[in-house]
């Protein structure tokens, strides 16, 4: 403890002189801060005890004495659309779910860019050009399934999906399956994004999805109905998989029934961002601060606190990755490319599609 503790203190002084000396090693950052994020709220809960170690002078602005203001992704897009009117946000900073998002409000002019010399060559995915967006974290989406169910499934006729193309188009499949909901769920929009890009299955997915019955559901009663045999597979976070199993095995009950499938047709794996608010739109017209937390969010203090949370590090050198999981490097040899600038300019195109096509065969 008193090794990380003097690493941490030592990223600190660094961070410091980073920041052009702004602000000096024993003071920091006194300003307060509120940040958006869909982050599970025991992620938030370790980040925001290390932000209060990292900068001991700054104030939390969020919910509950905590620097975060917590959400799913539409439900703050939602705040976000909503404070855009009026012409101010609720919050300094933003790590939401999904990437093009960034791209909006860049165009917007809401973002304040931030210089981190260096940065783009140790990150895994690319960073705004301009410092106005960084990637923070990776999200992994997977097919989760019972291998204690596995043999009764191949018994009546029914494979388990290997494939996210398997999981909409085999029509065996039909009403066993199982997924979130892209208009509510930042990181299941992304992955929708992803397989229905026309270099990957096109509307063609979405058109197997509504013939297979999919489920819309939260990831929880995905998991709930894996684990009891009602249905086959769900396409979930990995970070969901992985928090149930590790709940499970630290309460002394390891689960033999979950466990995850890294797709054999490609990893969708989702770069959500970070960004600071410009002073004129935010709450508390404080970048400066800001930009020090964007920097330790960057380090691998910081990238080790997003692991312990189920995702993978942004960072090209950490050779850790989640518990349970596989390595990051392995995933991103075979991730499906996407374009999120077509993403953001195609948003509600690709909302409509998920509506007439999907929402339409679940009523």
């Amino acid at each position: 403890m008193k090794i990380r503790k003097i690493i941490a203190w030592t990223l600190a002084l660094a961070l410091s002189f980073s920041a052009g000396g702004a602000f000096a090693a024993d003071e920091g950052p006194s300003e307060t801060v509120a940040i958006y994020s869909s982050m599970y709220p025991f992620v938030l809960e370790m980040l925001d005890e290390a932000i209060h170690q990292q900068f001991p002078n700054l104030k939390p602005g969020g919910e509950n004495g905590s620097f975060f203001i917590y959400g799913g992704t539409s439900a703050l897009i939602k705040r976000i659309y909503a404070g855009m009117k009026e012409g101010t946000l609720e919050c300094d900073m933003m790590l939401v779910a999904e990437p093009s998002l960034s791209l909006e409000l860049k165009e917007a002019d809401y973002l304040k860019p931030v210089e981190i010399p260096g940065i783009a060559e140790q990150l895994r995915f690319p960073c705004d050009e301009e410092g106005y967006w960084y990637p923070v974290r990776v999200c992994n989406m997977v097919l989760a399934y019972n291998p204690m169910t596995e043999q009764e499934w191949n018994a009546k006729g029914i494979q388990v999906p290997r494939t996210f193309e398997n999981f909409a188009m085999d029509r065996s499949l039909k009403g066993l399956i199982t997924m979130g909901d892209p208009m509510t769920s930042g990181t299941t929009f992304a992955a929708v994004a992803a397989l229905t890009s026309v270099d990957r299955y096109g509307r063609q997915f979405l058109k197997g999805l509504a013939r297979n019955q999919v489920r819309i559901e939260s990831g929880s009663a995905g998991i709930r109905k894996v684990r009891e045999g009602t249905c086959i597979a769900a396409m979930i976070l990995e970070e969901s998989v992985l928090k149930a199993m590790k709940d499970a095995e630290n309460a002394g009950t390891p689960l033999k029934d979950l466990a995850c499938i890294y797709p054999e047709d490609g990893a969708v794996l989702i770069p959500s961002t970070v960004m600071i608010v410009a002073d004129e739109h935010s709450k508390n017209r404080n970048s400066e601060a800001c930009e020090a937390v964007e920097k330790w969010f960057l380090t691998e203090e910081a990238q080790q606190i997003i692991m312990q949370g189920f995702m993978h590090s942004v960072l090209a050198g950490m050779q850790e990755y989640p518990w349970h999981s596989v390595d990051t490097q392995k995933l991103m040899d075979r991730m499906m490319s996407v374009n999120w600038e077509s993403v953001y300019k195609n948003r509600a195109e690709l909302n409509f599609a998920w509506q007439d096509y999907v929402y339409v065969s679940n009523w």
